[in-house]
């Protein structure tokens, strides 16, 4: 392919990503992705930001999981300091899909407790897959501050994201379970009983530990175990 023929592809391809049919968007992320090429990085990180098709975003993902990680996870960590909610979102998704341990430090404190739940959800999903051995019980207290935040999706994600760290939880959510709040402890009895029975389902997880939260302190702490 000659060096003008392949200029006029990359412009094509750039065009394309910001086109209007979000299937020519998701074409033009597909073919960055299939044949990957270090000089699309920004392009597909700057699209990350705005791109509003969830489908086109995952695989503008994808794309960039295909480059190298030298390449990829300066600007990633870079998009986690952007004011736009999205873009730090999408940052931390891509990175728990490229899975590189040496992004850990950029799993910030305030990203754990960002205040647009999207970005949280992402933060606490790109933690488990990148936090250190040594640092897994650490991360689960910090996430357990969180207990009883937003709605089911957001209350499910915490708890999927704790289960996902392993008996270092346990005694975390015991002391949850038996909080002030009877919605921090609900959320907590909810994940201990989806952590024993990842089968049951939340839904019937968050039932149950309702009731066990309305009967009071004494029959939880009977329940529990």
């Amino acid at each position: 392919m000659s060096s003008a023929h392949g200029f006029l592809q990359d412009t094509r391809l750039r065009e394309a990503l910001a086109a209007g049919s979000s299937s020519a968007r998701l074409q033009a992320a597909l073919a960055i992705g299939t044949h990957p090429e270090p000089g699309f990085v920004d392009v597909l990180v700057a699209r990350c930001a705005i791109e509003p098709d969830f489908f086109v975003r995952d695989m503008l993902t994808w794309a960039l999981t295909r480059l190298p990680p030298d390449v990829t996870l300066p600007k990633l960590r870079a998009e986690l300091r952007s004011g736009c909610a999205q873009a730090r979102s999408q940052a931390l998704h891509t990175l728990s899909k490229i899975g590189d341990s040496s992004a850990w430090p950029a799993i910030t404190r305030s990203l754990l407790h960002d205040a647009e739940d999207e970005v949280a959800r992402s933060a606490w999903r790109a933690a488990v897959v990148l936090v250190p051995d040594g640092e897994r019980e650490a991360l689960a207290v910090e996430l357990a501050t969180q207990f009883g935040r937003g709605d089911r999706e957001v209350r499910l994600s915490l708890s999927r994201a704790l289960v996902a760290l392993g008996d270092v939880v346990q005694p975390v959510l015991r002391t949850a379970m038996s909080h002030h709040d009877p919605a921090v402890r609900a959320h907590a009895t909810a994940t201990e009983r989806l952590r024993l029975d990842p089968d049951a389902g939340f839904d019937l997880a968050v039932d149950a530990a309702r009731r066990v939260v309305a009967l009071g302190p004494d029959r939880e702490e009977s329940t529990a175990c």
